[in-house]
């Protein structure tokens, strides 16, 4: 196997060689931890502006308060903020649900791509074999004792 890797041989699917296919492999499962870490980050700012809402809904629209924008921390009112942070929230909404959406295409995208170059991930094999092995004995229609299972 070591040797396979040092010569870069092709595989049968594709011309590619392992280490391409294997490079393909993770960049597509970097690109999709870093989407769930996007996701993460925006739903964290999404229950912060859900809290200031909150907050700022019980005062005195007239009253002072505070907002960072770019860094800088600017004096506002109530009645002033509250806009805003409504209309961003909606807009993290939508966002969240984009990322969403492409984070499934990526774990469809994933499995496509695993299941096209026959790629095997240590510690799912094992779960997976009984799976398939009791998805062939149905399909075959043979009864197995339930103790046996």
């Amino acid at each position: 196997m070591a040797s396979e890797k040092k010569s870069g041989k092709t595989s049968s699917k594709g011309g590619k060689s392992n280490e391409e296919i294997f490079a393909g492999f993770q960049t597509l499962r970097n690109e999709q931890r870093m989407m769930a870490n996007k996701l993460s980050e925006m739903e964290m700012e999404l229950n912060e502006h859900k809290i200031v809402i909150d907050t700022l809904k019980n005062v005195d629209p007239k009253r002072k308060c505070y907002r960072m924008i770019g860094g800088v921390l600017c004096e506002r009112t109530v009645e002033d903020v509250m806009p805003t942070l409504v209309t961003n929230k909606e807009q993290l909404i939508k966002v969240i649900e984009a990322l969403n959406d492409q984070l499934t295409k990526k774990g469809i995208e994933i499995n496509e791509y695993k299941e096209k170059h026959n790629i095997r991930i240590r510690g799912q094999d094992d779960l997976q074999h009984p799976e398939e092995e009791s998805k062939e004995a149905k399909r075959n229609a043979i009864v197995v004792n339930p103790i046996e299972v």
